[in-house]
């Protein structure tokens, strides 16, 4: 049995896209709740710099980032691959996985956390990334990598679940099935994978985790400026 240990939180996709890949290779771990509020002596040690998760931790090494964690997952148990064989479309994946970091904190973030033209600017930023989501990194394929689910697919799988709750809490809608019908066939794809299916976060607690922190941040702006 491998001596895994995440150190994370149910609310962040980074740690659900680590655990849906350690899922996905039929690994067993133990899941260590972090508050983010309070964070553990543990975490400070294992990640010092940031002071961030997810953390997971191997033999007692820690691997921070949940990036570079999927690619040691990726590394270190070769069975069920995240990424093909074929380097070209190896480097497609990670193009794609690369995307989901470089955009996610204009997609999760940008419209949740801001307000005003702040806000309908970042509206604007998210339509621009769920089409070239549709139109570059999807096509016509049933997963970013392909017929069977990928690094990619990891990444951004956080749009599946988490993009509809934000939606919900700030009333604004941006994956429309009429102008992005693959991207949300994709999600629906995605989350009818049994191992998918079978770990998903509450929806009831993430709503009200992010309802709570919206909710705050309407107080906050309302008392600035």
């Amino acid at each position: 049995m491998e001596d895994l240990k995440l150190h994370g939180s149910i609310f962040s996709p980074f740690t659900w896209r680590v655990i849906w890949a350690l899922k996905l290779k039929g690994l067993n771990f133990e899941f260590i709740q972090e508050d983010m509020t309070n964070k553990s002596d543990l975490l400070l040690k294992y990640n010092p710099v940031y002071k961030k998760i997810p953390v997971l931790v191997h033999g007692g090494k820690p691997i921070v980032e949940s990036s570079i964690i999927l690619e040691y997952i990726e590394e270190t148990w070769p069975q069920n691959p995240l990424l093909p064989v074929d380097p070209y479309e190896k480097a497609v994946a990670r193009f794609w996985s690369k995307f989901a970091d470089d955009k996610i904190l204009t997609l999760y973030y940008g419209f949740f956390m801001k307000v005003g033209e702040e806000q309908e600017k970042a509206v604007q930023e998210g339509l621009e990334i769920l089409r070239n989501l549709e139109e570059h990194g999807l096509g016509d394929k049933k997963f970013f990598g392909g017929e069977t689910i990928g690094l990619a697919d990891v990444g951004l799988g956080w749009i599946a679940y988490w993009l509809n709750v934000l939606e919900e809490i700030v009333g604004i809608k941006l994956l429309e099935e009429s102008k992005f019908p693959r991207l949300f066939e994709w999600t629906n794809n995605f989350k009818e994978i049994s191992i998918i299916k079978e770990n998903l976060p509450d929806r009831d607690e993430m709503m009200a985790f992010l309802k709570s922190r919206y909710d705050g941040l309407r107080v906050f702006f309302s008392h600035v400026g």
